[in-house]
């Protein structure tokens, strides 16, 4: 069902939508295009534009969107888990509340991407352009982030735990109720960052000087470290 809106939008709801089909809604470059509980699943969208649409609890599973044109979109409560993201303009696009495991994001460009309270288990970063990227209160377990750019950041409520940060720079971010448990933190850098709210998980004093030099921890953490070395904290 496809009906003009009363705001600049052309809203289409309720439908399973095909490549063909979304081609030819597309056809009238004159409007923005709102999706509401529309399926995309499993379809074959690269390269298509729709910049500046908005999807409201529509599902992309598996789709293919490599090189598609998304900038300036958002995404509220949609179901993306294995969906491919590869190359795309994702520049300013805005998700919120939706599940996004198993989603590629190599070499895509995210600048002033938001993702908050969303589902990222698995995803992969690879590559991306991530510069102002923000991330919050967010699943990341697993999650490949490697060379992500979080530096001068508040990080809250993200959930990190095994995921590969190699070559992440937290440098002078401060981490709010963050778990790092069993993350790759090789080349990782954290010179200046607040770390007294983040959950670093087993941590051993090679560990403070490989990879958390120049950060501050809480006492709680340090005796935590003392204590793992075998020494009794009173």
């Amino acid at each position: 069902m496809s009906s003009a809106s009363s705001s600049a939008f052309f809203t289409t709801a309720d439908e399973a939508i095909s490549r063909a089909a979304l081609d030819e809604l597309l056809s009238n470059d004159q409007v923005l295009h709102r999706f509401e509980h529309c399926v995309f699943d499993d379809e074959d969208l690269e390269r298509v534009d729709l910049r500046g649409a908005e999807f409201i609890s529509c599902s992309f599973v598996r789709t293919r969107l490599d090189r598609a044109v998304l900038s300036s979109t958002r995404w509220q409560r949609c179901r993306c888990s294995g969906a491919f993201f590869d190359l795309a303009d994702l520049t300013d696009a805005r998700f919120d509340h939706g599940d996004l495991n198993n989603t590629s994001w190599s070499r895509a460009r995210l600048s002033g991407a938001s993702f908050a309270d969303v589902k990222l288990t698995g995803a992969r970063f690879t590559e991306a352009k991530t510069l102002g990227m923000s991330l919050r209160n967010s699943l990341l377990v697993s999650a490949d982030l490697r060379g992500v750019v979080f530096r001068k950041q508040t990080v809250e409520g993200l959930n990190m735990s095994g995921a590969d940060l190699a070559g992440c720079d937290f440098s002078d971010a401060v981490l709010v109720g963050c778990d790092l448990t069993n993350a790759n933190l090789r080349d990782t850098k954290f010179s200046g960052a607040d770390l007294r709210d983040a959950q670093l998980g087993a941590v051993r004093i090679g560990d403070l000087l490989q990879y958390f030099k120049g950060s501050t921890i809480s006492s709680e953490q340090a005796a935590a470290l003392v204590a793992a070395l075998g020494v009794n904290v009173i």
